[in-house]
């Protein structure tokens, strides 16, 4: 660890704070159907879309509607990318010659890039045409994080209306989301990314001859465009197989910068959205500081073991901190950090290769993605499952105090409660479900790179990843086989579906309540001592949940390590 390393890391959660404020106020702008400085470029083309689509951005759905219409649209966006996946070879764009994915795998990509998880059991530049990246993994990349705001403002109108049978319209807050919000964003940000060296182009592959003397293809493609998308929308599905360690895709410190700003970008201003939508932005603010503690404390746990190294490495005089897996251009402090920030929230992307990490390094991820992608989390999906703990949270202040929690003037209930349960349930059961066959199962087992405790973290990891709709991977890991892109993919559709349909359960319930009026022994929600609770809720619950088997992976392996042995 050096100071240069945390001043960096100050820096860079400095300008995200700061940078909460205005996008937080014009997103709820947006969404409530204000007038904004866009309005005047992109009203008209909200409204033909609209007219297109037979849809009346005035007339609401009830929170069942509103699911099913969601549903729906999903299955046909994971439709017509299986096709794309599986006919590429038949589609234009394709220079390359990339030949059509197999069935398990197509199905295991189709899903991953619908529910916005973005696993990868394949190299991008080696198993995809052109055609497949743009109008395959790019809309989806766009549509899924739309999908996932939009879901989290039905929620928020539950908490912020009385009396109503409405949560708003689906396809408006999906057109919305991605006409006023990801598009706009998405081209500044691919803009800067060409100006700091990466592709964005048709032309065929390239040979070159290296230093050398050897022959080497050099990939190029539209990759720009997919780049910024993928970290603005939380997706993390990289043009390349090594993703943002790249080169091409990730050249510069600055490029560097400006993509770990863009992961958590979109999902730390919804907090602030959530303020003004329900009129107090201090609920918005006590939220962000709830997931920044988090945050915070799972950096400094990475940096602080990273920048320690391997004690093993130390007894031959090799201090410095551990640099395997890294890239030299952005050293310990910004891989530590992108590890952090890309698990945080359900990116994904990789500048550096996380089953390189020290044991405690890569702990920090898989407790991230264990506790639900809720520190920052997914566009929309990280907000609305921590408002699942915040039912809770409220629901623990209530038992203490001896009343009928509250929460903005909502009662919350027993309808309430279960329901929150119930979503938060589904992460653990699925992960450690599936944990445990693939453990004991030679099918599963063959996958791994490692013995011992790495390689049970390497199985962890990739349901971790999966369930939580991360699709980072521990690199050591073999995922593209039947046993995993078959149960890979459930295991992305349970975290995904089976978490938003309790979620818009509860966002009905709410919205036909009656606000009720706070009084001397309504709990305040805005302040510290709520946003200690709901901290230690989530750590609590995420701790009791998975430390066993994080004991007997990155927890003994650390042990291991400082023992003198290594796997």
């Amino acid at each position: 660890m050096t100071i240069n390393g945390w001043i960096q890391i100050a820096i860079y959660f400095a300008i995200l704070t700061a940078l909460v404020l205005p996008l937080g106020r014009y997103m709820a702008r947006v969404f409530e159907g204000e007038r904004t400085f866009l309005s005047p470029v992109l009203g008209p083309v909200e409204a033909g879309l609209y007219k297109i689509a037979g849809v009346s951005e005035k007339k609401e759905q009830t929170w069942l509607t509103y699911t099913v219409a969601m549903l729906l649209f999903n299955l046909c966006g994971f439709l017509l990318l299986y096709a794309i996946l599986r006919f590429q070879d038949s589609l234009p764009w394709n220079p390359a010659g990339m030949t059509p994915m197999s069935p398990a795998l197509a199905f295991n990509t189709a899903v991953s890039f619908v529910t916005n998880t973005n696993w990868q059991n394949y190299g991008g530049e080696s198993t995809l045409s052109y055609f497949s990246q743009m109008v395959g993994l790019t809309t989806q990349n766009f549509l899924s994080a739309a999908t996932g705001v939009a879901l989290v403002l039905a929620l928020i109108r539950g908490f912020a209306r009385p009396s109503m049978r409405t949560v708003g319209n689906f396809w408006v807050d999906l057109t919305r989301t991605t006409l006023y919000v990801l598009l706009p964003l998405s081209i500044l940000l691919a803009l800067a990314l060409v100006w700091q060296g990466v592709p964005q182009n048709m032309g065929p592959y390239v040979d070159a001859t290296t230093l050398e003397g050897a022959s080497q293809t050099l990939s190029q493609g539209p990759a720009a465009s997919q780049i910024a998308i993928k970290q603005l929308g939380t997706n993390g599905g990289g043009f390349w197989n090594a993703n943002s360690a790249v080169p091409y895709e990730n050249p510069t410190p600055l490029s560097n910068l400006l993509e770990m700003l863009s992961i958590l970008l979109i999902p730390a201003a919804l907090t602030l959205t959530f303020g003004r939508m329900v009129r107090d932005e201090r609920q918005g603010w006590a939220i962000y500081a709830a997931m920044s503690a988090i945050f915070l404390l799972g950096v400094a746990v990475s940096y602080g073991a990273e920048g320690a190294g391997n004690p093993l490495l130390h007894a031959l005089g090799l201090d410095g901190g551990s640099m395997e897996g890294k890239e030299v251009r952005f050293g310990i402090a910004n891989s530590s950090l992108w590890s952090v920030a890309t698990t945080a929230a359900s990116n994904g992307s990789v500048n550096a290769m996380h089953d390189s990490l020290t044991p405690l390094g890569g702990m920090v991820p898989l407790v991230l993605m264990q506790l639900g992608e809720i520190v920052f989390g997914g566009a929309g999906s990280g907000l609305y499952g921590m408002l699942l703990y915040v039912v809770i949270a409220v629901f623990v202040a209530g038992l203490m105090v001896g009343r009928t929690p509250e929460y903005l003037g909502k009662k919350i209930e027993a309808r309430e409660v279960k329901f929150a349960l119930l979503a938060i349930l589904v992460l653990p059961l699925a992960i450690l479900g599936l944990m445990a066959v693939a453990t004991v199962a030679p099918f599963g087992l063959s996958s791994i790179a490692n013995a011992g405790p790495h390689g049970f973290s390497e199985i962890m990891y990739l349901y971790s990843s999966s369930v939580g709709n991360n699709g980072s991977a521990f690199g050591g890991m073999t995922g593209n086989t039947p046993w995993y892109n078959v149960t890979g993919g459930l295991a992305m559709l349970i975290g995904r579906y089976f978490v938003i349909i309790p979620a818009m359960a509860i966002a009905g319930a709410l919205a036909v309540k009656k606000t009720v009026p706070a009084s001397a022994g309504t709990f305040p929600t805005h302040g510290g001592l709520f946003v200690g609770l709901l901290v230690g809720v989530i750590l609590i619950v995420g701790g009791l949940t998975f430390f066993p088997a994080l004991a007997l992976g990155p927890i003994v392996e650390h042990l291991a390590m400082a023992a003198g042995q290594t796997f």
